[in-house]
C-alpha cells in the first residue's frame, strides 16, 4: 500500500510539472523557430559556417543540409572513437575496434545511443564529452529542426521554402538545449550525481577488500541524455547506476527532462500554426496513450507476478533497483520506450511477458507519446494526415489538414513513412533469426528469445536505444545490421517529412467549409488514437505474437 501511494505521488507530481512547463517551454520553442532577430553569437557562428541567416531553403536543399551534417557527424564520431588510444583522457582505455565504433557513430548521430558497449570500461572522458556529448546536443537539435520544418510547410502558401536548416540547429542549441541542460546539470550535481575528471580510485572496503570506483563528467551528459531524447548512459548500468541516478529525486527529474520538450512541441506546433486547439488535440493523443502505457506496464509488474520469488516478495522486483521499486520503474520504462530516449533505471529483460512487451509495443507505436525530441511530433502529425485522408474517404470528399488538401502525392510521401519503420524491424529480425550464428547470439531459446532479437531491431529502427538483456549484440553482424538500420530509421523518415513539407508549403490554402473536419474536438482525438493503434497492431501483431504474447500464454 505505501509503494502504491508513494507511486501514485510521483505519477502526479510528474504530469503537475510537465503541466506547469507546457506553456512557456513551447511558447519558447515557436519564438525560437519563427523570430527573425539573430543573437551575436549566433551571427558569429554563421560567419564562420559561411551561413547566409536570412536566406530560406527549398526542401531538397534543407535535406541535404540535415543528410550532410549528419554524414560529418558520422565520419568524425568514428574517427574520434578510432583515434581513442591517442587522446587526451583516454585514460588507457584502447581504440575502439571498427564494427564497434561504426555501430556507436550511426548511433549517437541519429539520437539512437544504443551501446554495444560497457561506458565505464571503453570509452575516455575526451570521447565522452567532445563526441558523444556533442552529438546528443546536435543529434536532438535535428529533431526539433525536423519538426519545424513541416510545421511551416503547413503554415506556408505557394512557396518552396521551409526555412533555414542551419539557423534553426544553431538556435536551437544555443537558445533551449544547452541553457536547460546546464540548469539541470547544476541541480544533478546538487542532488548527489558525480561530475568530475577522475580516472577509477582504488578503495579498501570495511572487510579490507579492494574496488575500483570509476569516475567522470557524468552530470553534465545525464541532463543532455534525458532532456534530448538522447538514452545513452556513461556506465553500463544506465540510469540504475547509483552514480548517474542516485536517488528517487534524480529519478524523477531524469523522467521529467525525457518527457518535457516532447510534450512542450504541440504547444509550439499550435502557435505556429495560429491556432492552440490543433496543438491540445495533439498532446491530448499523446497524454491518453502514455497514461495507459504507465498504467499497464505497472499492473503487469505489480500484480500479475509469474515466478514464485515473485509471489513472496508480492510484486515481480526482479530486475528492478530495490532504491526505486515498481513504479518508478515502470514510469521509467514507460516513459523512456515512448520517447526515442532508451535511457533505464531497471531491466526490461527481466519484467514479465506483458510488462516486457508494452516496452517493444511503445516502440512500434513510432515513439510518438510523447516521441523524441522533434521526431515524436513530426510522426503523430504524419499519422494525423492518415488519419484525416481515412476520415475524408468515410465521408466521400476531398480530406483537408490545417487548411492544405491531402491529395496522392502528401498520401504517398505519409504512406512511405509509416512503412519504412516497420519494414526495417521485421526485415532485420527475420534475417538474424534466419542466421545459425545470428540465433547463437540468443542467450535465451524460445519466445523470450526471438523477444530479445525483435526488441533490438525495433529499438534500433525506432532510435530508442534501449535494450533487452541475453542478446550478445557485440559481433561484426549485429553491431553492422544494428547500425544500417538505425541510419535508415532516421533518415529515410526525415526524407519523407521535408518531401511532404515541401509538398505542402507549394499549395493554396483552401477556406474552412461546413464539410471540413474539425480536428480539435473529442472525435478526432479518438480517431487519431484508433489510427495509431490499428496501423501499429496490423503492422506488427505476427512478430508480437511470435514472442511477448505466446511468452504470456506459454
Amino acid at each position: 500500500m505505501g509503494d502504491t501511494a508513494a507511486g501514485w505521488l510521483q505519477v502526479a507530481a510528474l504530469v503537475a510539472v510537465l503541466a506547469l512547463s507546457y506553456r512557456p517551454l513551447g511558447g519558447y520553442l515557436a519564438h525560437t523557430l519563427t523570430t527573425e532577430r539573430h543573437a551575436r553569437v549566433e551571427r558569429l557562428v554563421y560567419r564562420l559556417g559561411g551561413v547566409h541567416p536570412d536566406a530560406d531553403q527549398r526542401w531538397p536543399v534543407y535535406l541535404r543540409s540535415v543528410l550532410a551534417f549528419s554524414l560529418v557527424s558520422t565520419l568524425f564520431l568514428y574517427a574520434f572513437l578510432r583515434l581513442q588510444d591517442r587522446l587526451p583522457l583516454s585514460l588507457g582505455r584502447k581504440a575502439v575496434p571498427a564494427d564497434l565504433a561504426f555501430n556507436t557513430a550511426a548511433s549517437f548521430v541519429t539520437n539512437t545511443n544504443w551501446q554495444a558497449y560497457s561506458g565505464e570500461s571503453a570509452m575516455g572522458h575526451l570521447v565522452q564529452m567532445a563526441g558523444l556529448a556533442v552529438q546528443n546536443f546536435v543529434s536532438a537539435a535535428v529533431g526539433i529542426a525536423v519538426v519545424a520544418a513541416l510545421i511551416r510547410g503547413f503554415t506556408r502558401r505557394k512557396t518552396d521554402r521551409v526555412g533555414n536548416f542551419w539557423v534553426d540547429l544553431t538556435r536551437l542549441v544555443l537558445r533551449v538545449l544547452l541553457p536547460i541542460a546546464c540548469v539541470f546539470a547544476i541541480v544533478l550535481v546538487a542532488a548527489g550525481v558525480i561530475q568530475n575528471l577522475h580516472g577509477p580510485q582504488e578503495l579498501t572496503a570495511l572487510a579490507g577488500g579492494h574496488q575500483s570506483l570509476p569516475g567522470g563528467p557524468v552530470a553534465s551528459q545525464e541532463a543532455i541524455k534525458e532532456l534530448g531524447t538522447n538514452g545513452g548512459g556513461f556506465f553500463n548500468a544506465n540510469s540504475a547506476h547509483p552514480f548517474e541516478n542516485p536517488n528517487g529525486l534524480t529519478n524523477l527529474i531524469e523522467i521529467y527532462l525525457m518527457l518535457v520538450i516532447p510534450f512542450a512541441m504541440p504547444r509550439a506546433f499550435g502557435t505556429m500554426v495560429g491556432d492552440q486547439r490543433q496543438g491540445y488535440a495533439v498532446v491530448a493523443v499523446m497524454v491518453l496513450l502514455w497514461a495507459a502505457s504507465v498504467a499497464l506496464i505497472t499492473v503487469n509488474e505489480q500484480y500479475r507476478v509469474s515466478s514464485p520469488a515473485g509471489h513472496a516478495a508480492g510484486a515481480m522486483l526482479e530486475g528492478k533497483e530495490t532504491r526505486f521499486g515498481i513504479w518508478a520503474s515502470t514510469l521509467f520504462a514507460a516513459s523512456t520506450t515512448l520517447t526515442s530516449c532508451g535511457a533505464v533505471n531497471s531491466a526490461h529483460d527481466s519484467y514479465t511477458p506483458g510488462g516486457g512487451g508494452m516496452t517493444v509495443f511503445n516502440m512500434m507505436l513510432g515513439e510518438i507519446a510523447p516521441g523524441g525530441t522533434g521526431s515524436g511530433l513530426y510522426g503523430i502529425l504524419v499519422l494525423a494526415v492518415v488519419a484525416v485522408f481515412v476520415a475524408g474517404l468515410m465521408v466521400g470528399r476531398t480530406p483537408e489538414y490545417l487548411g492544405k488538401k491531402l491529395r496522392g502525392q502528401e498520401m504517398r510521401f505519409a504512406s512511405l513513412y509509416i512503412l519504412t519503420t516497420p519494414a526495417l524491424v521485421l526485415v532485420g529480425a527475420g534475417l538474424a533469426m534466419a542466421f545459425p550464428g545470428e540465433r547463437a547470439a540468443m542467450l535465451n531459446p524460445g519466445a523470450h528469445g526471438f523477444t530479445e532479437v525483435l526488441y533490438a531491431f525495433t529499438s534500433s529502427a525506432n532510435n530508442n536505444g534501449s535494450a533487452f538483456g541475453g542478446l550478445s549484440a557485440n559481433t561484426v553482424w549485429y553491431n553492422t545490421a544494428l547500425g544500417v538500420v538505425m541510419l535508415l530509421g532516421r533518415f529515410l523518415p526525415v526524407v519523407f517529412v521535408l518531401a511532404l513539407a515541401g509538398s505542402l508549403a507549394r499549395q493554396q490554402p483552401v477556406p474552412v467549409t461546413a464539410g471540413t473536419l474539425p480536428t480539435y474536438r473529442p472525435q478526432f482525438i479518438g480517431l487519431l488514437t484508433g489510427v495509431i493503434l490499428i496501423v501499429v497492431g496490423l503492422t506488427y501483431f505476427p512478430a508480437l505474437a511470435l514472442g511477448p504474447l505466446a511468452e504470456g500464454l506459454h
